[in-house]
């Protein structure tokens, strides 16, 4: 119980940074892709990046970035499918590799009635415990 309760208030944390995120401008992660801000990659190709959450939720949370600054879902181009997808299959090719045989879950936030923080689209993946419903 006072695990779900440090939980749920580093949730509150992060819905109080997403009220005063903004779009637009350089992030954080576009600082990690340019290695201005040292940052251990779990994986890495042309397209996208991925490296555990520093502010994990989760016993294993990791994010998959795109390469290309997309700001949010909603904001991606029809031209952005293969990436999106891409995303997708990074994640789940990182989570057999660390072996979350008993499955994981996939958060995109978007804007901030979604709780987004960074507007750089990500990809958190989280495992490691059994996750709830309804999630939010």
């Amino acid at each position: 119980m006072i695990n779900q309760k440090l939980s749920f208030e580093k949730m509150a944390d992060e819905v109080q940074l997403a009220q005063s995120a903004q779009a637009g401008g350089d992030t954080i992660f576009g600082k990690i892709l340019r290695k201005e801000i040292p940052c251990n990659f779990i994986y890495e190709d042309d397209l996208c990046v991925a490296f555990d959450d520093i502010n994990a939720q989760a016993p294993v949370h990791f994010l998959v970035i795109p390469r290309k600054p997309i700001t949010q879902l909603s904001k991606a181009q029809d031209g952005d499918e293969a990436l999106l997808g891409h995303l997708l299959i990074v994640a789940k090719k990182i989570a057999e590799k660390r072996g979350l045989n008993d499955g994981f879950r996939i958060v995109i936030n978007d804007g901030r009635v979604g709780a987004q923080s960074v507007y750089h689209l990500h990809v958190h993946v989280l495992s490691g415990r059994q996750m709830h419903w309804p999630p939010g």
